[in-house]
């Protein structure tokens, strides 16, 4: 298999692990924990950023570990990468996280597909989005412009969980996740008329996210070698 069949079908499962991730843990903590939802959503938020760390470490070296359209529009935007990588990217995150979200509804004998009934809109939700995808290019691009792209996991991971509380939204911040959670009517979906805006609002936000790297790290910085032996 070719470098680029690997990373493409990395990029496939990883991010049809992170929406299994990510539907399959809401699922088990609405049923774990009944009539309390804070507790839901801490159990959906842990679990989401240890599996998204787990993941990141798992593909970062086949494909970059990007699972996210916006993540991987930035990067080509900073290190003038082929939009080639795009081509191939950008569906493989789709069609994963619509994957990853059915195989959650599978493995909890739920329909294989219910189009989410969550009405997920508000201005303070389209915000938040924004906040969210922003905070998340800057986390990721400031890691790897300076060096320490090998510390990704575990801060990517730290930032999706706390992002699920400090933001009303409950930070989806990926467009290709945002559309496999409208194939699940359970406690991490978002029904198909408020996913667009959700989108529109991550697109601002990564464009704001870029802004910031560009303006507070504008010469990007190798990877340290390490010594082995």
């Amino acid at each position: 298999m070719s470098r680029a069949a690997r990373a493409t079908v990395g990029e496939f499962l990883g991010s049809a692990g992170l929406a299994a991730v990510v539907v399959g843990s809401g699922i088990a903590a609405q049923r774990l924990s009944p009539g309390d939802v804070g507790l839901q959503l801490f159990e959906n938020a842990f679990a989401t950023a240890l599996g998204l760390a787990v993941l990141i470490l798992v593909f970062a070296s086949v494909s970059g570990a990007h699972f996210n359209p916006v993540v991987t529009v930035v990067d080509i935007l900073l290190h003038r990468r082929s939009w080639s990588t795009a081509a191939r990217y950008l569906p493989s995150q789709v069609l994963g996280c619509i994957a990853g979200a059915v195989l959650a509804n599978l493995m909890f004998a739920e329909p294989a597909v219910s189009w989410s009934t969550t009405d997920r809109s508000g201005w303070n939700l389209f915000l938040a989005e924004a906040v969210a995808t922003a905070g998340l290019i800057l986390v990721i691009f400031a890691l790897v412009r300076t060096g320490r792209g090998h510390l990704a996991a575990p801060a990517v991971g730290a930032y999706i969980g706390a992002a699920y509380f400090f933001t009303s939204s409950t930070s989806f911040a990926n467009p290709a996740i945002t559309i496999g959670r409208m194939f699940t009517d359970t406690f991490a979906g978002i029904a198909p008329v408020s996913a667009l805006p959700f989108i529109a609002a991550q697109l601002v936000g990564a464009a704001v996210g870029w802004g910031l790297v560009r303006a507070l790290f504008p010469v990007a910085v190798p990877e340290p070698v390490v010594a082995h032996g």
